[in-house]
């Protein structure tokens, strides 16, 4: 039931959702980000929820088109692609590999190897790597560690469905993962450039907060895209 009451709240007509962002009852939005690639992302967390578990709701010009919710050390926990056919995917129990923050934070680099499960039936593996370059990047004031990262996520077959690989950021204390340049394998097999870098960073009080509406790179006749194709890397499983 908790799924619904999410996906109610977001999965409004676009007309009603100029202005703020309000998060689902027991939520509180702690940050909103402008990116680039025509993307708003609003972070929050419930008081529900596991400590340590984050939300976040994406805005493209059309309104939401992507839900997740990570855990303390950043594993893709669930996710709402609120497309026309909307699709809730889940991480399978008992991952072989778990993705961990603390782990590249500590060592520098993590690797990760688990499977997915969506509730159309569909089931994929992910197998991949996150590593730090050493260097750092400011980005409207939040100082942010560079990364690389290389993923892949293919069908129970082994056949490959999404591969992406590139540069991402981090922040330490907030745990999370933002998009930086990275490329997207197409469905030709050539790897296409991207960049859902974040632009601004915006926290309560400040103007621009809680905003629905993205301010970079849009066009009035683009239509909309995969979350894929938006953002490849893979804070965007």
């Amino acid at each position: 039931m908790r799924h619904l009451i999410l996906m109610a709240a977001v999965a409004l007509p676009a007309p009603a959702l100029a202005g703020s962002f309000t998060p689902p009852e027991g939520c509180t939005t702690f940050m909103t980000v402008q990116a680039r690639q025509c993307r708003v992302s609003n972070h929050y967390k419930c008081s529900a929820d596991t400590p340590g578990d984050q939300w976040r709701a994406d805005f493209d010009q059309e309104g939401p088109y992507f839900v997740s919710r990570i855990n303390a050390e950043a594993e893709w926990v669930e996710s709402y692609d609120l497309g026309e056919a909307a699709v809730r995917q889940t991480l399978d129990p008992n991952p072989a590999d778990p993705a961990s923050f603390s782990e590249l934070l500590s060592s520098g680099t993590d690797t990760f190897a688990f499977n997915l499960s969506r509730d159309n039936g569909e089931q994929t593996r992910v197998t991949g790597f996150d590593t730090l370059t050493g260097r750092s990047v400011t980005i409207d004031g939040v100082t942010l560690a560079e990364t690389e990262f290389e993923f892949t996520e293919t069908d129970p077959n082994g056949v490959v469905l999404r591969q992406s690989r590139g540069r991402e950021y981090i922040h330490p204390e907030m745990r999370l993962f933002f998009s930086g340049p990275s490329e997207w394998r197409g469905p030709d097999g050539d790897f296409l450039p991207t960049d859902g870098s974040p632009v601004t960073f915006l926290f309560p009080g400040e103007p621009g907060f809680a905003a629905t509406e993205p301010l970079f790179d849009c066009d009035p006749l683009m239509t909309r895209a995969t979350p894929s194709q938006k953002d490849s890397s893979h804070d965007h499983l």
